[in-house]
């Protein structure tokens, strides 16, 4: 029988490389480090427009109108009993910018962040209209026990990307103040968390969180339906079905912010023929994107024109049916031609064990190598880990990955942002200042219409160059047990709030 002090979730966690929130770069981590740090202000699940007060009771513009000013609430302690102040929101905030990984990039509009006071940090952009708010909703927003972290060698030194010794020790403890406190991970084992014995938000329901790694959809189901795991993040459309009904296991359901893709590279060392940006767009013209929705997903996702998801920056899915990739296989014939491939050519298609919204990367790699195959374009597959396949699609050594996006807040700049800061370079794409400009502008706009406007111009523009290609953007479908209550679902960018989980007795 099941033990109710703890919570067993059965999930993919295999593309975990770090739980430092100022290194957080792959998917699956946010889960454990949302339950285990606090940021500043947050949102409420299903609603990704309205910021709430977190740490922060109060935020209001400075003085000045040049920044923003949060008021800390009193009285808050870290998991080791230290007092949350304002010194440790400077200090967790300049030791992300200052270890200059990707989190950096998810707030490089911010200028400098200042003590006002114990209880008061003042956070300037380097324009005032940059967006802040959305982005400090962020697991890399997180707030960190800065007393803990210098004890175990962090610093926020302008120097931390070199200095910073903290990592180490952060990937298998936290110095948060959520309601868990990471005490161990094991890669592809398990993150395992124990009650904060002073999370402010009250007493958390389970004295422990095992996040158990199972890469296998049809190991989820058999625990999940044993008992030996109260959910599973990972199963299949058809055997979310199958579970329909079932005695003692309810599916919840929400919409999702992430997306899968393809990045086609322009290094002409991994793929001659993706030079051409006819071969590109002719990939993208054989895909059969309504097939595989239906067919692999069992309907239970959207698409989005581009890098932007579906349901911010004025992306819609009337947008992408506007402007967004279809499969028209005389097209895709025609673009060969024009590249000079009207035979077709090869290439190498990596991607990562595991699955996505359900549905395991080697059934869509699959079905990429099936369409693109009818106009003569030839596919090998190459699966690999997803920490290596990291590493080569980083450095720009892949011809074609085969990955995730997943948010880090709802915040278009931040999507927009993956496109002209990290993965032009992944691609070896050089592109256009203007380009990345459109998106900038459309994030500063005070006016909807031309904030839309401009990212619609963005996405044309990122369309027009075939450098990435995105497949679906799922529903979440996760089976949860009735022995547990007040789990949420959330596509804010952490998955799942698990403060106010508890047993049902």
């Amino acid at each position: 029988m099941a033990d109710p002090r703890v919570l067993v979730i059965a999930n993919d966690i295999g593309d975990t490389i770090s739980l430092d929130p100022g290194r957080m770069a792959t998917y699956t981590p946010a889960l454990a480090l949302h339950t285990a740090y606090d940021t500043l202000v947050t949102m409420e699940p299903g609603d990704y427009v309205t910021i709430k007060p977190l740490l922060a009771e109060s935020f209001v513009r400075t003085p000045d109108q040049k920044g923003w000013r949060f008021k800390l609430r009193p009285g808050l302690k870290f998991a080791s009993g230290n007092p949350i102040t304002a010194d440790d929101v400077v200090f967790s905030l300049n030791r992300m910018l200052n270890l200059k990984d990707q989190p950096s990039g998810y707030f490089r509009t911010v200028s400098r962040v200042e003590k006002v006071d114990d209880m008061t940090v003042d956070i300037f952009t380097i324009d005032p209209d940059d967006p802040l708010l959305t982005v400090l909703c962020a697991p890399a927003g997180s707030i960190l026990d800065s007393r803990v972290v210098k004890a175990n060698g962090g610093t926020d030194a302008a120097d931390a990307k070199e200095t910073d010794k903290a990592t180490q020790w952060l990937n298998t403890k936290s110095a948060g103040s959520g309601a868990y406190q990471i005490v161990s991970w094991e890669r592809n084992g398990s993150i395992v968390l124990q009650r904060n014995p002073h999370y402010w938000g009250g007493t958390p329901g389970y004295e422990r969180v095992v996040i158990r790694h199972m890469a296998e959809s049809g190991a989820q189901l058999l625990a999940i339906r044993r008992g030996d795991a109260d959910v599973a993040f990972n199963l299949t459309p058809e055997q979310i079905k199958s579970l329909e009904g079932e005695k003692g296991i309810s599916i919840a359901r929400t919409a999702s912010q992430d997306w899968t893709y393809i990045a086609l590279t322009n290094n002409p060392e991994a793929a001659p023929a993706f030079t051409k940006r006819e071969a590109r767009l002719a990939v993208a013209y054989a895909i059969d994107y309504d097939g595989m929705r239906d067919s692999l997903v069992g309907g239970a996702a959207t698409r989005p024109a581009s890098y932007i998801s579906v349901g911010i920056g004025g992306s819609t899915e009337q947008l992408t049916k506007e402007i967004g990739y279809r499969q028209d296989l005389e097209k895709s014939k025609e673009l060969l031609a024009a590249a000079g491939y009207p035979d077709g050519f090869s290439f190498p298609l990596y991607y990562q064990a595991g699955s996505f919204g359900g549905v395991p990367y080697q059934l869509m790699a699959q079905k990429i190598q099936a369409d693109i195959a009818r106009v003569g374009i030839k596919a090998e597959l190459k699966p690999m880990d997803p920490v290596t396949l990291r590493t080569l699609f980083v450095n720009g050594k892949t011809a074609a990955a085969f990955g995730y996006w997943n948010p880090p807040a709802p915040e278009p700049l931040l999507n927009a942002e993956a496109v002209f800061k990290r993965g032009a370079t992944r691609v070896k794409w050089d592109i256009k200042p203007e380009i990345a400009d459109l998106a900038i502008r459309a994030s500063r706009s005070q006016d909807r219409e031309q904030q839309e406007a401009l990212y619609r111009r963005f996405t044309e523009e990122v369309q027009k160059e075939g450098h990435f290609i995105v497949l679906f953007q799922p529903f979440y479908q996760v089976a949860i047990r009735d022995s547990v209550e007040g789990i949420q679902l959330t596509g804010a960018g952490w998955f799942a709030e698990l403060a106010r989980a508890i047993p049902v007795k």
